[in-house]
């Protein structure tokens, strides 16, 4: 079944704007609609409603956040030409907490699709595409900035260490890998060393002939994966998050955090 309803987290960043031109090319394959949203928090660093606070200071903090809005909106309206897909392309914007906005819409759509977090994206429209995927119960794929694609995807690596995330991402991809191109099921040596024969016929009887890959662990799991995917050509790599607990991974470094920090192509991430 063709991914059909696409939503995309729509900031105005670089990273934001890969992620809209991911999409579109992913829509225009499949005749799919795409939904960009504009999330972003009604929080203030300057209280204006504060009795202490000049009517004149108020107005200008207020104008000022809906100047940066405008500015996104523009932005979208600029892009939207470009990718060609007439009333394919639906934009809506919402107010509150960002990463739950994003995860609460992505429940009624295939996909959502979002740029890498920034640490100089302003603190209104900021997102964390890790904990999104934590609690959305969606795929999610994250675009790094500058990526580009014509809307295949020629070489499938998928993450496998047989965990109950992995396999969820698994299920989240087929999609994907039903549709075209190479497919690599990797695993890393010595990690959890998971059987792949049943993966590897669950695939074939869905019309995708994966290739196995055990990959040696030199430094550490996520280096693996990264070095494997720029070595091979990879397009997307497919894993799932957070195995362990986020908070244990965040502390101590791990396989998403790695990924998502050092990989130049799209994640699709599950949970």
């Amino acid at each position: 079944m063709p991914v059909l309803n696409i939503l995309v987290a729509f900031n105005g960043s670089a990273s934001s704007i890969s992620a809209l031109k991911y999409a579109a090319a992913l829509a225009h394959k499949d005749r799919a609609y795409v939904t960009a949203i504009l999330a972003h928090t009604s929080h203030e660093v300057i209280d204006r409603k504060h009795r202490w606070i000049p009517a004149q200071a108020a107005a200008l903090i207020a104008n000022a956040n809906d100047e940066v809005i405008e500015k996104i909106e523009a932005k979208f309206v600029e892009l939207s030409s470009e990718l060609e897909l007439g009333d394919r392309l639906l934009f809506r914007k919402t107010t509150g907490r960002v990463d739950d906005l994003l995860a609460q819409t992505a429940r009624s759509f295939d996909i959502l699709i979002v740029g890498q977090h920034l640490d100089d994206d302003d603190e209104h429209i900021t997102l964390h595409p890790d904990r999104i995927a934590l609690i959305s119960g969606r795929p999610v794929v994250v675009v790094p900035t500058d990526f580009s694609l014509s809307g295949t995807h020629s070489h499938v690596a998928v993450a496998w260490d047989g965990g109950r995330a992995a396999a969820r991402a698994v299920s989240d991809s087929l999609r994907i890998l039903e549709d075209e191109g190479k497919v690599s099921l990797l695993t890393v040596r010595g990690a959890s060393n998971p059987p792949v024969d049943d993966l590897l016929q669950h695939l074939s009887r869905h019309g995708t002939d994966a290739i196995h890959h055990d990959l040696p662990r030199v430094t550490s799991i996520g280096d693996a994966l990264v070095n494997f995917c720029k070595r091979q050509d990879a397009t997307l790599l497919v894993m799932g998050a957070y195995e362990h607990s986020k908070f244990r991974e965040d502390f101590l470094g791990g396989v998403t955090a790695t990924v998502l920090r050092e990989i130049k192509i799209p994640v699709l991430l599950s949970h």
